[in-house]
């Protein structure tokens, strides 16, 4: 059934059911596998061999458009060059069955068709999103820039490629027939991959994915690599496209440069867009209507592309989830709520940090940006557990100092020490892995996730290896800390299946203060945890921090303005001003030094 219900899922729309569908209140059977099922074997027995072959093209289509739809509608990054690894997978594939003819041996190099392209998907976006998670415009201009190439280097290349003209005389599948039985071949592969896709959405990897699209900065402040999850995602959809392209030249029997070209990849955009780019069934089916609508106008009206593009136009304004959107929403307003998916909760693997006293240390570090001096010489060291705060007048550098250990901000002088080691320069989610959680100025969750959602995606960080992020026990790990935690906060555990954005400004404090806790870290960084909160959830907030602090017996050091909550927290004190440490010790001697009472003046609330 886990299999069944996926399609039936893939109609969910982004964040609304990434990981885990939810039960169903009355356990009918879901009617989305059945119906496309049904379609799909209904075809060649309404219609005759010829619709039924075009049929199998636009399904052809649809799967390199579900690859697309990944990377767009799931992770947030749109691949505008995918017609070259559907190419790519159409050469590939139909040069080795040529060659298979007279040495039959080369079937054995028919995987390549698929695991070429995807290793060029996996260099290219690993290169791209390894400089910054902001690199999702790029990205697309330099997928965009690589299907040129592809269409150019098809045409150029004749010996290879047939030039011009393609490569022709591709034979048939062996036991099928290409106008005929071929059809039940590729009606197979588009249901495999979409009941594959939908189950993938199902589990921890697919909850991951809509985390990333809602957030990627937080994702990686947990010690995620997002820019290897994008390449992971990105080389699975190119692995799609070369499926599609192995299916399109055994389908045609030539490929030509086309299926490498600009148009092809527009298309693709279109129907994931129609279709709905965050369901796999919906960019499948919006590939075959769509397509199939364009072949019929095409004959019988002059501007029919004026009139596909108006339907593109009017589906991204009015419909931004597209059709399959559409009908979740209809469906949803037809039954009742379904409850909450239950997972049996077992315990979760220990978190990977590395073991003993932590110890940091800022060494003349420098900062700027935008030719303004933000870090001018800053030096500071502690060691070993316990809450220490820091403080100063806006603009002395405590956000920076955070910003840049954690990646944000770039070094430009200086070096900081974690246990010893030079983290200068490291990106986030590798400072992560050293056990340092971070909690921003401005409350960072994944809105358009349940809190519970939120909190499993926090807890696998440190304990979710690739094998487990497939599997669905990891959607019911649980740790004795999520549940103190939670004890802390009782208007969180009221609220689970909440929407994380639908929370108020101390209920997502709360959230995340949780969240950066749960991966159990050695050192702390909080960022005005206190911001935004009254009197009495001040009270509260401080002694959560000091509860779990010394739960984890980790060093944390907060930023805070409130000079009573300073107080309240305790320990050790230092004073920031114009990027420089101006003073460090107990808050009697900081308020008693001139300097600091020259500069700094504490505000109560």
């Amino acid at each position: 059934m886990d299999s069944l219900d996926a399609v039936d899922s893939s109609l969910a729309p982004l964040g609304a059911a990434a990981a885990a569908a939810p039960a169903r209140r009355w356990r009918l059977p879901p009617a989305g596998p059945w119906l496309f099922g049904a379609a799909l074997v209904a075809v060649p027995f309404v219609s005759s061999d010829f619709v039924a072959y075009q049929i199998a093209l636009f399904l052809i289509y649809g799967i390199a458009t579900q690859g697309v739809a990944l990377c767009w509608g799931r992770l947030g990054f749109l691949p505008l060059g995918h017609a070259l690894f559907f190419g790519l997978g159409a050469y590939l594939a139909g040069g080795t069955l040529k060659a298979a003819q007279q040495q039959p041996g080369w079937f054995a190099a028919l995987p390549l068709a698929l695991l070429l392209p995807a290793a060029l998907a996996y260099l290219t976006a690993r290169l791209v999103f390894a400089r910054s998670h902001r690199s999702g415009p790029f990205f697309s201009l330099i997928t965009l820039a690589m299907t040129m190439l592809g269409f150019l280097a098809a045409q150029q290349w004749s010996p290879v490629t047939g030039g011009f003209n393609g490569m022709a005389d591709i034979p048939e599948l062996p036991g099928t027939e290409r106008y005929s039985t071929f059809y039940w071949a590729v009606a197979a592969c588009a249901l495999c991959t979409t009941l594959l896709l939908g189950g993938v959405l199902r589990r921890p990897l697919g909850l991951l994915w809509s985390a990333l699209a809602q957030n990627e900065e937080r994702l990686q402040l947990f010690g995620y690599a997002t820019d290897r999850i994008k390449a992971v995602a990105f080389a699975c959809s190119a692995m799609l496209a070369a499926l599609a392209g192995m299916l399109f030249a055994l389908h045609q029997g030539i490929v030509t440069p086309l299926t490498m070209g600009f148009v092809l990849s527009t298309e693709f955009v279109i129907w994931a867009a129609v279709g709905g780019k965050a369901s796999p069934l919906g960019a499948l089916l919006g590939a075959v209507f769509v397509g199939y609508a364009s072949s019929e106008l095409r004959d019988h009206f002059a501007y029919w592309e004026v009139l596909v593009g108006a339907i593109f136009i009017a589906v991204v304004r009015l419909l931004p989830e597209g059709l399959a959107g559409l009908a979740n929403l209809v469906a949803k307003g037809r039954r009742a709520a379904p409850p909450p998916a239950a997972h049996p909760r077992t315990p979760a693997p220990p978190v990977r940090v590395p073991d003993g006293e932590v110890s940091l240390a800022f060494e003349q570090v420098a900062s700027s940006q935008g030719g303004v001096r933000i870090l001018d010489g800053l030096s500071f060291d502690l060691r070993g557990a316990g809450l220490r705060c820091v403080i100063g007048p806006n603009g002395a550098g405590k956000t920076s100092a955070f910003n840049v250990m954690t990646g944000r901000l770039p070094l430009r002088a200086g070096r900081i020490l974690l246990d010893g080691a030079d983290i200068s320069g490291a990106t986030a989610w590798r400072v992560a892995r050293q056990g340092v959680g971070r909690k921003l100025q401005i409350p960072s969750v994944f809105p358009g996730l349940s809190v519970s959602q939120n909190l499993d995606v926090a807890l696998w960080a440190g304990r979710l290896h690739p094998a487990a992020s497939l599997r669905r026990e990891a959607l019911g790990w649980d740790s004795p800390l999520r549940g103190e935690l939670l004890a802390l906060f009782p208007a969180l555990a009221r609220q689970l299946h909440a929407p994380a954005g639908s929370l108020s400004q101390g209920e997502r404090q709360a959230l995340e203060f949780v969240m950066t806790m749960l991966p159990q870290p050695r050192l702390v960084l909080l960022d005005e945890p206190c911001a935004g909160l009254s009197p009495g959830e001040t009270h509260h907030m401080i002694d959560a921090i000091k509860t779990a602090t010394h739960r984890l017996g980790a060093a944390a050091l907060v930023i805070e303005h409130d000079i009573s909550a300073v107080a309240s927290i305790g320990g050790e004190v230092y004073v920031l001003h114009q990027g420089k440490l101006l003073a460090r010790g107990a808050l009697a001697q900081i308020q008693a030094d001139p300097a600091v009472r020259a500069v700094y003046a504490g505000a109560r609330k």
